[in-house]
């Protein structure tokens, strides 16, 4: 079968279209699928770099998210046939993740778990489907699962054109939130601001931090004034401390990752003075990946997809989400 390879830790260079790779054969408790959809997350580019502490057996083929259609269904399997439209939960709970620790969804079939499957609604589009679960999920679970954002809340997104980004771009909103999105160009700025976004900011150009406070007012230690009620800070490194400057007194710092560094000079004067929150958001769930599937078919959401590609150009689409040349998701058609 047709599948996107990586062999070896590097660069893209090291990710390796092939035609010939083994079609996984079904087993006890799992299904296969004909994979319709897959998409790429910035953790993909983690993998093919490689990460500290994380031993990923090589060749394995990339790639979390995925949807598409059951081919075989193996011994034990119950509750699924050949034909059901399933999204998958890239968490398999014995081996770790798909696409990083066991074979992904860059490839025309795939070996899932029956537990990882989830159903489509009939309204739902598999490249709709498979932009969910890295970005989507996570950015549900954040907001949503752990109730973090409220109506008439001020939130500040960071990294707000990415995946995660756009999503919890679109969630805030929809939870009746005032929602200032930061991003690094003009034609950025544009798509944010037909999401719905209420303000933009080019963080290259405009300390986010300072905008907030000159708009909003700086914070008060003794009142309520001032500040934005959230920050969502996914990127950590040189955006954390002016984070931690914006914020109202008992405001919120939503953490799901730190894709520009995970150890940030820190400020513990501001968490204490200010009585800031720092809340941490680790993955998603079976229901949040449901939820957004329902959200989708109702038509009350619609997740960002910027780019599709077949699978023959995929390495290319890992390169548009590694140099940030991309609004929301790149979904590959295997």
């Amino acid at each position: 079968m047709r599948a996107l390879v990586l062999r070896r830790h590097g660069t893209l260079d090291d990710l390796d279209y092939v035609t010939d790779h083994p079609r996984p054969t079904v087993t006890e408790g799992h299904v296969v699928i004909r994979v319709r959809a897959s998409s790429f997350n910035y953790h993909d580019v983690f993998t093919v770099r490689g990460m500290p502490g994380i031993k990923v057996p090589l060749p394995v083929v990339i790639g979390l998210d995925m949807a598409g259609e059951i081919a075989e269904v193996g011994a034990g399997v119950t509750g699924w046939k050949p034909g059901d439209r399933v999204l998958v939960n890239p968490l398999n709970r014995k081996k770790g993740l798909m696409g990083e620790m066991l074979d992904g969804g860059m490839a025309e079939y795939c070996l899932v778990a029956a537990d990882q499957l989830i159903a489509m609604p009939a309204d739902v589009t598999f490249e709709q489907a498979a932009a969910l679960p890295v970005a989507y999920g996570t950015a549900h679970r954040m907001l949503i699962t752990h109730d973090t954002v409220k109506a008439g809340d001020k939130v500040v997104v960071l990294g707000a054109s990415g995946g995660v980004g756009t999503g919890c771009v679109i969630l805030a909103k929809m939870l009746g939130a005032e929602v200032i999105a930061c991003a690094s160009s003009e034609s950025k700025l544009k798509r944010l601001s037909e999401m719905g976004a209420d303000h933009v900011i080019d963080y290259t150009k405009t300390d986010f931090s300072k905008w907030a406070v000159e708009r909003y007012g700086k914070p008060q230690r003794r009142t309520y004034e001032g500040g934005v009620d959230v920050v969502i800070n996914f990127t950590g490194g040189d955006t954390w401390a002016p984070s931690l400057k914006c914020v109202k007194r008992g405001g919120k710092i939503l953490v799901c990752g730190a894709t520009a560094g995970h150890d940030p000079k820190e400020d513990l004067r501001y968490i204490w003075s200010f009585e800031l929150q720092i809340l941490g958001s680790n993955s998603f769930y079976d229901d949040n990946l449901a939820a957004l599937m329902e959200l989708i078919a109702a038509k009350k959401l619609a997740p960002v997809i910027d780019t599709v590609l077949p699978l023959d150009q995929a390495r290319e689409g890992l390169r548009l989400i590694q140099d940030r040349e991309v609004i929301g998701k790149v979904v590959v058609t295997p």
